[in-house]
């Protein structure tokens, strides 16, 4: 895929980009672990002055970032902004925390001294998505540099400006030259950056197959990773919920960043006492949400990012359609310049169709009726993924219950699914293994030495 940014609001070619050469890669591997050495020696003082001052030059040009991921993805330019101020907290967090998460742990045992200690790997290779451009760098980015690792990202290859604008943060909030460092590079490449005997890690967030791959090439090669991949993520609605408040939740949920998050919810798993209900009123809410210019402050629902994406969908679809799904509202592109999908439901989800099946990245909703809370949780877990879930009812002490049996990495009660910096992130099965944000995830990429003396 060439290296461009393709606004998927009007379709049109914005801007193109050379990719870097094979020796270009090399000299800058080079370089970012020479950055290593130096880096790993500073002091917790200095990397936390650095990452204070990312977080104050992200919330002041907040708005100028935020068109600049809109331009590239599409994203509704309020959810922008807020990405960006995201990326502000999860930057004070770790600059604030990361000393005393990091300190040795002093153990008591046969030795007259014992401790843990956390020592930096190397440099640590991040494969990164387009639908948070931002925010699932720097949830990345913060902590390895913090640890006293450098970090080289291969962003994708549609989101070209906001990977260059990355580096540029780091490099004017005082961090030294290929401390963090960003390859134009296409997925072909990849492979050979792995490989390199100064890439010592390397972590992915997107698609299954890419995990398989990157994850593939490393276990080859014997590198830590981390993996954060698809979601087909459940919405339970039981009977004694507050049907109101899961309506709107659910639209929230569903549409967040135009339906395009690993973690919006998909699956509508509603019992049958109030799912007609539930319905009704989802489906007369997102009849009623604003799609259009998502430059716009008033948009509620962008473009989708890509063409061959869009395509998917309609495809995705049409064909569960064809299968018996019942359309219950919109299912359509829709007639103008751009990448635009209607806000949709389906109906009369069954196994075997796509909109059961498959994760549907796109504003499209699967509504499915089960007979209890038992049969929620089963048709919640009847599926390859397992990143995150909600689960709706008065009843706090069934909901826990409930969160023990659900197969995924986050379950969230009365509340719908997000990311959190004080919060470990990262799912089981198909959506991957090892853990993002808080102390757990600041520990992934460094190596936990034991240290015993006599």
């Amino acid at each position: 895929m060439p290296i461009q940014t393709i606004n998927p609001a009007t379709g049109n070619l914005v801007k193109s980009f050379q990719e870097d050469s094979p020796e270009s890669v090399n000299e800058t591997i080079i370089r970012t672990h020479a950055a290593f050495e130096e880096w790993r020696t500073t002091t917790y003082d200095l990397r936390k002055k650095a990452m204070l001052n990312a977080s104050y030059i992200l919330k002041k040009n907040s708005e100028e970032y935020g068109k600049i991921l809109t331009l590239e993805m599409g994203k509704t330019i309020t959810e922008a902004i807020a990405e960006v101020e995201k990326c502000a907290w999860v930057c004070e967090y770790y600059a604030e925390n990361s000393e005393e998460i990091l300190k040795k742990e002093i153990v008591s045992t046969d030795a007259a001294e014992s401790y843990v200690q956390f020592d930096p790997l190397g440099v640590v290779l991040a494969v990164m998505p387009w639908n948070f451009p931002f925010w699932q760098v720097f949830r990345f980015a913060a902590p390895a540099l913090m640890a006293g690792n450098t970090a080289l990202l291969k962003h994708a290859s549609n989101v070209p400006q906001s990977a260059l604008l990355i580096e540029r943060i780091f490099r004017e909030a005082g961090f030294p030259d290929y401390t963090f460092k960003t390859l134009l590079i296409g997925s072909s490449a990849v492979e050979e950056v792995i490989k390199h005997p100064f890439v010592k890690a390397a972590t992915l967030t997107g698609s299954d197959p890419a995990g398989r791959k990157v994850a593939g090439t490393c276990g080859r090669y014997l590198k830590k990773t981390v993996m954060e991949l698809g979601g087909s993520d459940p919405f339970i609605v039981l009977n004694d919920a507050d049907i109101c408040h899961a309506v709107d939740t659910a639209v929230k949920a569903r549409l967040i960043n135009n339906g395009q998050s690993c973690i919006a919810a998909k699956r509508f798993i509603v019992t049958k006492d109030v799912y007609n209900e539930f319905a009704k009123k989802f489906v007369d809410k997102m009849k009623l949400i604003i799609t259009g210019d998502p430059m716009d402050k008033n948009t509620e629902l962008g473009p989708i990012a890509r063409e061959d994406l869009l395509n998917e969908l309609i495809n995705q679809v049409k064909r569960s359609v064809e299968m018996g799904a019942e359309l219950l509202c919109g299912g359509e592109r829709i007639n103008r310049k751009g990448f635009f999908f209607q806000a949709t439901v389906i109906g009369n989800i069954k196994p075997g169709m796509p909109a059961y099946d498959e994760e549907l990245f796109g504003p499209v909703a699967s509504l499915i009726k089960v007979k209890d809370e038992e049969e929620a949780v089963k048709v919640a877990n009847e599926t390859e993924f397992g990143l995150g879930a909600a689960v709706f009812t008065r009843n706090i002490k069934k909901a826990k219950q409930i969160a023990s049996s659900i197969e995924a990495g986050s379950v969230f009660i009365n509340g719908m699914v997000k990311s959190d910096p004080r919060l470990p992130f990262g799912g089981v099965k198909l959506s991957g293994y090892g853990r993002e944000l808080s102390h757990y995830g600041i520990k992934e990429f460094v190596n936990i030495k034991s240290v015993w003396i006599k």
